[in-house]
């Protein structure tokens, strides 16, 4: 049903009523207000000034790596902008990636969070819808290799005669080729198995497999809550050996993007004042976080957000140039990197994945030197 507004609603009422007697006039404003109240409550009649709903993709189930939206609901965020936001968590596939991106595509959504590496591979295929990045969440993706000392593995070169453990689709495995050549580690003498990804902790925690490809931030934390002690794991993240992936990203349909361009710039502006949030107040925020995933632990998702936080929000890039942007230089030395491990039919340019018109004024993206 269409629209109507508190001034037509009373605009009809006046015309029908003008010419009855006062008291059968009040009798009937009386119960136009309540049909009108009963309409809004049931959704029969939806105000001019009603929030403009937002449904959010997630690209695997609910942790800290998606605070800035959680945070941004708890704290109001979304509300002062005056956005509606439904969050839809992903199921975590078991090929490392969920379907956030291809439901983005098929209008099941109108944002997502989700890999911007994952989108380049998706914009990749023929007829693919126009999604663009509009906000980077991690300015380092964080991939990494996670892997047991006690197993003989201190250094990447002891991958040498291993078993690396990787899941189809992962970003992190299709960044592997390249991790290898610029650090001399000879991939024939790795002993590379496809697992699933909701395995890779319980094998390398069994001893099952040497090591595993997959996030810094997931992995290791999940190991240590399983009972592996800290001491005993080697996290070599994919950035501090020449491989700069961007990661997280919010990603915005195209139809959303054209018909609600005003949505997506609140949007990005809660989120962005969320994730600043989250960097004053990282107990605080894991707080919105758990408020949604009861199954949650504050202590391990507190962890994992700090390692977010440090690891892959504030680098050096964002300490120059402010939260959520992307460089182009850097980007298309990515691309390069990526298209090692996943053949490309055509390397993308930046401005056919990110969309940089969305984000929110350079002075409210910048932080203060810590």
């Amino acid at each position: 049903m269409a629209a109507i507004s508190r001034r037509q609603l009373q605009k009809s009422e006046f015309a029908v009523t003008a010419h009855q007697p006062a008291s059968a006039r009040r009798s009937r404003h009386r119960l136009a207000a309540t049909i009108a109240t009963l309409a809004l409550v049931f959704g029969g009649i939806a105000p001019s000034w009603a929030a403009e709903t937002v449904r959010v993709l997630l690209d695997r189930p609910i942790d800290a790596a998606s605070t800035p939206v959680f945070t941004a609901l708890e704290q109001n965020l979304f509300r002062a902008e005056d956005l509606n936001v439904n969050v839809i968590p992903g199921n975590g596939a078991a090929n490392g990636n969920s379907d956030a991106i291809s439901r983005l595509a098929a209008g099941e959504g109108d944002v997502a969070l989700a890999d911007i590496n994952a989108l380049i591979r998706y914009r990749d295929r023929a007829n693919a819808a126009e999604i663009k990045a509009v906000y980077v969440v991690l300015n380092a993706a964080g991939y990494a290799i996670m892997a047991r000392k006690s197993r003989g593995i201190q250094d990447l070169d002891d991958l040498d005669g291993k078993s690396l453990g990787y899941a189809d689709g992962d970003p992190a495995t299709a960044f592997w080729p390249a991790l290898a050549r610029l650090n001399n580690v000879p991939r024939d003498q790795v002993g590379l198995q496809r697992i699933g990804a909701a395995v890779r902790e319980p094998m390398l925690s069994a001893g099952q497999i040497d090591a595993v490809m997959g996030l810094a931030y997931l992995s290791p934390v999940n190991l240590k809550d399983r009972g592996i002690p800290a001491a005993d794991l080697a996290v070599f993240r994919y950035d501090e050996f020449g491989v700069a992936a961007y990661g997280l990203a919010v990603l915005v349909g195209p139809k959303f993007a054209v018909e609600k361009p005003e949505a997506v710039r609140g949007f990005l502006r809660a989120v962005n004042a969320a994730l600043r949030f989250a960097i004053r107040s990282p107990a605080k925020a894991v707080d919105d976080v758990l408020a949604h995933m009861p199954s949650g632990a504050h202590d391990v998702e507190l962890e994992r957000l700090r390692n977010i936080l440090d690891n892959n929000v504030l680098t050096e890039e964002v300490r120059r140039n402010g939260l959520g942007g992307i460089n182009a230089e850097r980007f298309a030395a990515t691309v390069d990197l990526l298209s090692e491990g996943i053949k490309l039919r055509k390397k993308p340019a930046l401005a056919d994945i990110f969309d940089g018109s969305f984000l929110p004024p350079q002075a409210s993206r910048t932080l203060q030197q810590r």
